[in-house]
């Protein structure tokens, strides 16, 4: 018995021209009138999915954002992991060598020391204005507030990105996770924060178990969540690696896969 479905967002749920076909906003709609739990999950910030929620009928449901960082419902905090000011730094410092940027992301504010057509791209997906400021003066005020980001995403050309992670991962495996949500996004969370541990953290709350639950993702950010749900389901444009893990693939973001993935394991209400 299916309780709840967890589904990505880019990739996913979203078709390239960044819209949510018809039927699978009816087939979302359908799953909660079954009283089944639909999350979407994503390595967006909040202010970034919110208007998504909005089109898939999920302003009141639990959101998990910023890879797992941050767990939030009705403008409450349901969870929120955040990296060391000290990690922060030591991760700016060893960037320094690429030609990266790098966003931080502090629950519904972002930062970054310098424009860039990644900050512009980024920016279009939210109205939350972009904070450019040196990294200097936000660190002293996250130590004022004793706080960090709950992420860090660097963003580079394909190439850039390998060479980045192949050195990084090493150097802060104790302290960071870190995975590629697209082949030009490298994102790095506190080490209790992932897709699939925000999963976890929330059907135990509702007395789910991971039997009980669909995950549908296309990217390494998902790989776990995918691999962790008793029905973990791959995208059709999802990596290799992301599908060999799977369950079962479906059909691509652009030809309504998640809306095909959920009927087929469902279909006794459609």
């Amino acid at each position: 018995m299916i309780k709840a479905v967890f589904i990505d967002i880019d990739g996913t749920l979203l078709k390239s021209d960044h819209t949510v076909s018809e039927v699978t906003i009816q087939t979302i709609k359908q799953l909660q009138e079954k009283n089944v739990l639909v999350v979407l999950v994503s390595a967006r910030p909040l202010h970034g999915i919110l208007p998504i929620s909005k089109i898939v009928g999920l302003e009141t449901a639990p959101t998990i954002s910023l890879n797992g960082s941050y767990i939030a419902q009705n403008n409450k905090v349901i969870f929120q992991s955040s990296i060391s000011t000290s990690v922060t730094l030591a991760l700016h410092d060893a960037v320094q060598p690429y030609h990266v940027t790098t966003l931080y992301y502090q629950e519904n504010n972002w930062f970054a020391e310098n424009s860039s057509q990644y900050t512009i791209a980024e920016q279009k997906i939210t109205d939350v204005p972009v904070t450019i400021q040196p990294l200097s003066h936000t660190i002293e005020q996250w130590n004022r507030e004793n706080t960090g980001p709950n992420k860090i995403m660097m963003i580079a050309d394909a190439t850039t990105i390998q060479t980045i992670q192949e050195k990084l991962k090493p150097l802060f495996a104790e302290t960071l996770n870190m995975f590629t949500s697209k082949p030009i996004y490298l994102e790095a969370m506190q080490k209790d924060a992932s897709k699939a541990k925000a999963v976890l953290q929330l059907i135990q709350e509702y007395h789910i178990t991971t039997d009980e639950i669909i995950a549908i993702g296309d990217n390494f950010n998902d790989l776990e969540m995918i691999e962790m749900a008793g029905t973990g389901i791959a995208m059709g444009n999802a990596p290799d690696a992301v599908k060999a893990v799977a369950k079962y693939v479906t059909d691509t973001n652009n030809n309504d896969g998640v809306a095909k993935a959920i009927r087929h394991f469902l279909n006794q209400w459609f």
